[in-house]
């Protein structure tokens, strides 16, 4: 019997009709299978109904894998799709697999010489970097930042050292309630000119986007709502700082388009 597929299927990242933001394509993957791997069992459910999933909720085999799927349980997770059962995973919000779980399932699934299939949909973290302004050819993603201020202060020096000296954008999230805390001590700790994105409620009806200075910050305040936020920072570069250069020609011309 042919394998099945492993699909990997975004989700909305905020509240809204999902096929603003989910391509038609990605909408119809969705539909084509009844058995997903979902981090949060609930939020899938809405998600795939929202989403307008053709068979009854209740008929679909919805596997709850968490925020840290157990590697002992992905042979049984996979079986059925080396059986030919094509499932899909799911996240709570946005890409599987980036910043979310799944990337363990999808190397087992390779492994396994299953074919895995992406699919397009939001993702808050290229979202932010292409609203930001700032360096898209170098770039990393810290997901949280400590929460102990000394710890904070520390990583934020710390990613502000590394974006001089390799030209890169440093990205991060944090807890919605905490976003003025955290815009506060980015504002205060780094270089004023130093830049930081807010980017806020993405795709969503609240959604808003500011890149300021950390000088410019400080005048402005600290005002953030409590959504879902990503934040990028990008420090002065040092004098030839990696990724700064503009590219020559014959380099630019065999990119892979993004």
């Amino acid at each position: 019997m042919a394998s099945g597929q492993l699909h990997l299927v975004p989700v909305p990242i905020a509240e809204g009709d999902p096929a603003l933001t989910l391509p038609a394509s990605t909408l119809l993957a969705a539909h084509a299978c009844s058995r997903f791997l979902a981090e949060n069992a609930k939020s899938a459910r809405a998600a795939l109904k929202a989403m307008g999933h053709p068979s009854p909720i209740s008929d679909l085999t919805i596997i709850e894998i968490g925020h840290e799927p157990d590697p002992a349980l992905f042979d049984e997770w996979l079986a059925p799709v080396a059986a030919g059962v094509d499932t899909a995973i799911i996240s709570e919000s946005g890409c599987p697999a980036v910043a979310d779980p799944g990337a363990g399932l999808v190397r087992a699934a390779q492994e396994k010489g299953i074919a895995v299939i992406p699919h397009p949909g939001p993702c808050s973290i290229l979202l932010t970097l292409m609203a930001s302004g700032m360096n898209g050819q170098r770039f990393r993603f810290l997901g949280y930042l400590p929460v102990h201020e000394d710890e904070r202060r520390k990583a934020i020096l710390d990613l502000q050292n590394e974006s001089r000296k390799t030209g890169e954008t440093e990205l991060f999230i944090e807890t919605p309630y905490r976003n003025n805390r955290l815009l506060q001590a980015l504002a205060e700790t780094l270089a004023p000119t130093a830049r930081i994105t807010a980017a806020t409620d993405l795709t969503g009806p609240s959604e808003a986007i500011t890149t300021l200075t950390a000088a410019a910050w400080r005048k402005k305040g600290y005002a953030l709502p409590k959504l879902p936020t990503v934040f990028a920072v990008m420090a002065q570069p040092a004098a030839g700082a990696a990724g700064q250069k503009p590219a020559r020609a014959s380099q630019a011309k065999g990119r892979l388009k993004h």
